[in-house]
């Protein structure tokens, strides 16, 4: 090849490099594009819905309860009550707390108390088991006469009087000497008041357990008795031994004095009280005296009349 041909490619070639190279210097040169941010996009956050409004049940009515004891001749505060919606509010209860705060009690009231005006009227839970003309009054008892232990206030009873026979009494006899009479109190087991409201009530199972054992284990017992039969019983209790027999629940006696029959025992009282002596008791005539061989008859009583000196002949 010519040496001209071979210069002439050579400085083609120098010149494309040249230009090549420029070329790539100028793109290098060029400012590169940055790269797009992801832009955060702000999400709107809706507020959680708001909690309904309690509606209040217009069926449940006010009542104001005691938080803690209350011991008698203090006054109640405000931290002493706390006012609860019931579905039934008992009759007479109070439902503002304004009505109770500052008066005083003249009992002991029992945490959980729904109180009313009744609660700080003075009186014993036992006189306000009672209705004018009753009276209450215990009777000592064993387990005989509390009916093997099984008696519950509530329960109508009719007191019964054995006598024995002595100087006074030549024959045995029993007798009825007041029937159905209401049992207020066994032991420390109390019932309800005139106003429905338990006394003494077990708040916890160790007490209804113990209170169920006083029960049977009673050595007394209260009687709501009419006033004009409170002498008789008295007498009777001393006279001679005492027996109540429990009458049956299907009279209804609880629930007619509740309705304000509290007469029961007027009514069926008698003037002999089935009083029964003991040879009455086989229904047949006493047995003759057997007279005796040998033995000399008996002389009839003869009567001797004095006047002065003459003597009248004593009649048969």
């Amino acid at each position: 090849m010519n040496s001209r041909v071979t210069l002439g490619l050579a400085g083609l070639f120098l010149v494309g490099a040249i230009i090549a190279g420029y070329w790539g210097l100028t793109l290098g040169r060029q400012p590169v594009a940055a790269e797009p941010v992801a832009t955060p996009v702000a999400v709107p956050v809706e507020p959680a819905p708001a909690a309904p409004a309690a509606v209040e049940d217009p069926s449940r009515q006010p009542v104001v309860v005691l938080l803690r004891d209350i011991a008698p001749f203090v006054k109640i505060t405000a931290a002493d009550v706390a006012v609860e919606k019931v579905r039934t509010a008992p009759a007479g209860s109070l439902g503002n707390v304004d009505q109770v705060i500052g008066r005083t009690p003249w009992r002991p009231l029992s945490a959980g108390t729904w109180l009313s005006d009744e609660s700080f009227e003075p009186g014993s839970q036992l006189s306000r088991m009672i209705r004018p003309g009753e009276r209450a009054l215990a009777v000592a008892v064993d387990e005989v006469i509390n009916v093997g232990g099984q008696l519950a206030p509530g329960d109508y009873v009719d007191v019964l009087l054995f006598l024995r026979k002595d100087e006074v009494n030549p024959q045995p006899s029993a007798q009825l000497v007041i029937p159905a009479v209401r049992v207020l109190v066994v032991g420390s087991q109390t019932g309800l008041t005139n106003d429905g409201q338990p006394t003494g009530a077990a708040r916890s199972d160790d007490e209804r357990l113990k209170q169920e054992q006083q029960r049977m284990a009673a050595r007394s017992v209260v009687l709501a008795v009419p006033e004009p039969m409170l002498s008789r019983l008295m007498l009777a209790s001393g006279a001679g031994v005492l027996r109540l027999a429990v009458r049956s629940a299907d009279e209804q006696q609880l629930a007619k004095y509740w309705a304000g029959q509290n007469d029961v025992a007027t009514r069926l009282d008698t003037p002999r009280r089935e009083l029964l002596e003991f040879s009455q008791l086989s229904l047949a005539t006493p047995p003759r005296p057997m007279a005796v061989a040998g033995a000399p008859a008996p002389r009839k009583a003869t009567v001797e009349v004095i006047r002065g000196a003459e003597t009248t002949p004593p009649t048969p």
